[in-house]
């Protein structure tokens, strides 16, 4: 008998348990629907205030911000958190409460119940768009966006909460995944409403990069989160980016170029009246680039299904029948009315603006 006979063999690992926040809907479910078809997971469970109808998953209905969470993720080994409210029309303080208390909730949780990793979604939007962000952004970039009352400030609050729980549960891994602009069927953002406008608002001296991510590549990227291949901050996009000629090109909508000062100033002033959802700082994101370098996705052998252009010609394709003026959507009827002239809003608005400071010169 050979001494390699006397090595016991070892045992595959044990498969890990994973579960998922917000997974009756979105996002949420259509990373659901990927896991329970993945043979990396013991099994998979769904967590949601009502029951989906991904049936191979084990469901349990609650509430994330419920503080009895943690009793029922005491078998789990890996959460993945979707649940959240992001949309445009939600009222600021109503969704950040939710946003931070679900995060807070789930965090706190987990390292109760010893959940071995949290992975959790922003944005690149936290390291902020500005003329001078080097294309593309490293990943270990510092986060320089502007804390507002809009949804990146909802962002760069959840990522907060994150650091102060691994200081807090050093035991406690949390990877945090940053896509680009994110499109696909059911996507509402910022970003995907720009394109609805008449025409692209752009600044002077400054002309903005496109990056976008498609929730497949979303979700595969997540994939591998849960299964720990990628950990810490994670960069999710296309490869590449789009250049402002190219996204006018393909969209068939010209630009309108206006000084900084009077754009962020008058739909800074369009949202104080309540005109417009989105503080003037979301406009940032539409007019100066904020391109993020997928590195540790790269160097796992993760591929993008979706290149920019796929994603871009989807987003014009998914567009609303409706005209979008900074974030606020018009029915066809009054945008047809309103946007006669101009573009309206802030490119109308400034439009005026810029008329009346002429004829007071003269």
């Amino acid at each position: 008998m050979q001494s390699e006979d006397l090595v016991p063999t070892s045992k595959r690992p044990r498969q890990p348990v994973v579960a998922v926040t917000g997974a009756a809907s979105g996002l949420g479910r259509e990373l659901l629907a990927r896991l329970v078809s993945s043979a990396d997971f013991r099994r998979v469970v769904a967590i949601d205030e009502e029951r989906g109808d991904v049936r191979e998953a084990t469901w349990r209905v609650i509430d994330v911000r419920d503080p009895l969470l943690a009793n029922r993720i005491s078998d789990i080994d890996v959460i993945v958190h979707l649940a959240g409210d992001y949309a445009v029309d939600s009222d600021p303080r109503e969704r950040r409460a939710y946003n931070l208390r679900a995060a807070q909730t789930v965090l706190t949780a987990a390292a109760a119940a010893r959940v071995r990793r949290v992975v959790l979604v922003t944005s690149a939007m936290v390291y902020g768009a500005a003329p001078e962000n080097d294309v593309p952004l490293p990943e270990d970039a510092a986060v320089a966006a502007e804390p507002d009352t809009g949804v990146v400030g909802d962002y760069l609050e959840i990522e907060a909460l994150a650091r102060r729980s691994l200081r807090s549960h050093p035991g406690l891994e949390v990877t945090v995944l940053r896509p680009a602009a994110v499109v696909g069927p059911g996507v509402d953002t910022v970003i995907t409403r720009h394109f609805e406008s008449p025409r692209l608002l752009t600044v002077k001296g400054c002309s903005p990069r496109w990056q976008f991510c498609h929730l497949d590549d979303l979700v595969s990227a997540l994939e591998l989160a849960a299964r720990g291949v990628v950990t810490g901050v994670v960069g999710v996009g296309s490869d590449g980016w789009l250049e402002q000629e190219q996204v006018e090109e393909m969209s068939g909508l010209r630009r309108f170029e206006l000084p900084a000062g009077l754009t962020f100033g008058t739909a800074q002033r369009l949202h104080r009246l309540g005109i417009t959802p989105a503080p003037a700082t979301d406009l940032h994101y539409v007019v100066y680039p904020w391109v993020v370098d997928c590195a540790r996705l790269r160097e796992a052998g993760w591929k993008p299904s979706w290149t920019n252009e796929a994603a871009f010609k989807q987003l014009l394709e998914l567009r609303e029948k409706a005209t979008t003026v900074v974030g606020r959507r018009l029915p066809v009827k009054e945008a047809t009315l309103t946007a006669a002239g101009a573009t309206v809003a802030v490119i109308g608005t400034a439009a005026i603006v810029r008329q009346v400071r002429r004829k007071r010169r003269q």
